[in-house]
């Protein structure tokens, strides 16, 4: 890294103990508040305005498919608005939990479809909370259902069919995780390109599943647009999710194989973590150093050995770091050596924007989602690669889990969950 680096001028960024400080007495009260039962907190989304009420007047977006052998939400790209919501079983039976992810299932499959809710007369309360008119329209609507290791525990009887890789989220070097914010039985992703639909979802789902379900945490999030062109950028002014497999490597780097259950074909790991973002202390930072930092150009996403974002970084020819540091985030990230190629995934980045925290900061950052075939080959190592590089002054991961991305519902006749279930007595 060069001499001239932020933390070489007073002032310019906070101590790793201040920047601790900072989070402990602001982010975490708050979180920990917004968190515990998952109430809603305003400002966590995007913002109100002009662009807001325009994109809600657009015409919403075709129906996506909802049966398959894999859940379409786990490959789509991202969108304008999703929210992300971990929750608890609270039933003990193995019948109800069959119960809710029919449930699930049957709810999930409407909404990602779109219709005209039952009438159920005016004497009872409304079959749909009429938030997007008399008609449901899909928007492009896609669901996501997960599952977390505690799901696995001796309630259900279901220990032995724990995916094979599927534990709790540990806690990283740099991490300062909420327990508030982490973990769960299930995952609820819920993505559409309009927040109307993606809260008219849950509130749907919520409801329907009321008894059973228990909401832990929730974060709402939204996509950016290319800007102007390529892979959407986060907070941080960089573009993310460049160099994503391509369809033909999902089989090898996605979706799980040899060694698993023979209920999870279809499936994926899911790792989703809620990073802050200390965006004012990172737009203090000179662009020359922010760039060196992730290893890119800020402006067309290149790497410093190309000249546009699809350009592949060339390492081999650079191997003390003089055109990319060696401690860049994306060559720490992905080393692209033969040895480490296994260990890419297929990466999604949202960003949230919850408002401000106690101490009047802004309080914004990303909700990293990345899919994978083996947690411990794919983001634990790469996690382990990214131990102590320059870019942790400016980010703290609080919150999060590792969850496996249910198979597919194959046809109107299969319901998530169906093959784990399948003869447990």
């Amino acid at each position: 890294m060069t001499g001239d680096r932020p933390s070489d001028r007073p002032g310019d960024r906070p101590s790793g103990i201040q920047r601790r400080g900072l989070l402990g007495a602001g982010a975490a009260g708050a979180l920990g508040g917004a968190a515990a039962g998952a109430s809603l907190v305003p400002g966590w989304g995007p913002g109100r305005g002009a662009a807001a009420e325009a994109a809600a007047r657009s015409e919403p977006a075709a129906p996506i498919p909802f049966h398959g052998v894999h859940q379409p939400g786990v490959t789509r790209e991202v969108v304008a608005s999703a929210a992300y919501v971990a929750c608890d079983v609270t039933t003990t039976r193995r019948r109800d939990l069959a119960g809710l992810l029919r449930t699930l299932t049957d709810r999930s499959r409407f909404l990602c479809t779109g219709g005209r809710p039952p009438d159920v007369g005016i004497t009872s309360p409304p079959s749909d909370s009429g938030v997007l008119g008399p008609e449901l329209p899909a928007d492009g609507l896609t669901v996501t259902v997960s599952v977390g290791a505690s799901l696995f525990d001796d309630r259900f009887g279901l220990a032995r069919r724990r995916p094979r890789r599927l534990t709790t989220m540990g806690t990283f070097p740099d991490d300062d995780l909420d327990p508030d914010l982490c973990h769960g039985d299930l995952m609820l992703m819920i993505a559409a390109p309009h927040p109307d639909t993606v809260l008219h979802a849950l509130r749907d789902l919520l409801r329907h599943t009321r008894g059973a379900l228990q909401p832990r945490w929730r974060v709402d999030a939204f996509g950016s647009p290319p800007r102007p062109s390529g892979t959407p950028r986060n907070l941080m002014g960089f573009m993310d999710g460049t160099a994503n497999p391509g369809p033909e490597e999902l089989d090898r780097l996605v979706w799980v194989g040899v060694g698993e259950p023979a209920w999870t074909a279809g499936g994926s790991y899911q790792v989703v973590r809620v990073i802050r973002m200390f965006v004012e202390f990172w737009d203090r930072v000179g662009l020359n150093e922010q760039e060196r930092m992730i290893g890119r150009r800020r402006d067309t996403g290149a790497p410093f050995s190309g000249s546009v974002e699809t350009d592949v970084p060339d390492y081999s020819n650079d191997p003390v770091g003089a055109t990319t540091p060696l401690d860049a985030h994306i060559r720490m990230a992905n080393p692209r050596t033969p040895a480490t190629d296994g260990s890419r995934m297929l990466r999604r980045a949202y960003n949230y924007d919850r408002g401000l925290d106690a101490n009047g900061d802004l309080d914004m950052g990303l909700v990293f989602t990345a899919y994978q075939s083996d947690l411990q080959r794919a983001f634990v190592t790469v996690q382990k690669r990214l131990a102590g590089e320059p870019l942790v002054d400016y980010i703290s991961p609080i919150g999060g889990g590792y969850f496996f991305a249910l198979p597919g519902v194959q046809d109107p006749s299969d319901w998530y969950g169906q093959r784990l279930l399948a003869g447990v007595t």
